[in-house]
């Protein structure tokens, strides 16, 4: 089943990787049987141009309101702002929710370039992402 964002869903993540520019971004996408309902912005504690870390303290609020409401986490997006929208090894390293999916914003010119994949046991396979309005 493909993850399904809206257009506004998808336009508030890229606005995200855009402002945090040149430095990855990065969030989580919360919903039910793969489609999103909210998109979180979140802080990359790395301040890298080349990782990502999800500031801890706002990875467990979400967390938190994604249980409180019911929900699950469908994918954790980054940004890559100069390099593919494919997962570095870094990115495998370190995938550690096997159900989730995770999508990468390529902001390298002509982009932006998104793309969906499932990692697990450092296997990647791309996934469908539908954007419907």
């Amino acid at each position: 089943m493909p993850l399904e964002l809206t257009t506004a869903q998808l336009a508030a993540i890229l606005e995200h990787c855009r402002r945090e520019a040149p430095l990855e971004a990065c969030g989580i996408l919360a919903g039910r049987d793969a489609r999103v309902s909210r998109v979180h912005p979140l802080t990359n504690a790395d301040r890298s141009r080349t990782s990502y870390l999800i500031e801890p303290r706002e990875q467990l609020r979400v967390m938190g309101e994604i249980w409180d409401r019911q929900e699950e986490l469908l994918a954790i997006f980054h940004s890559h702002p100069a390099s593919p929208a494919y997962p570095s090894s870094r990115d495998v390293e370190l995938a550690f929710y096997p159900d989730s999916r995770y999508i990468i914003v390529s902001l390298r010119d002509p982009g932006p370039e998104i793309r969906c994949f499932l990692i697990r046991e450092g296997v990647i396979t791309e996934e469908p992402l539908e954007i419907i309005e």
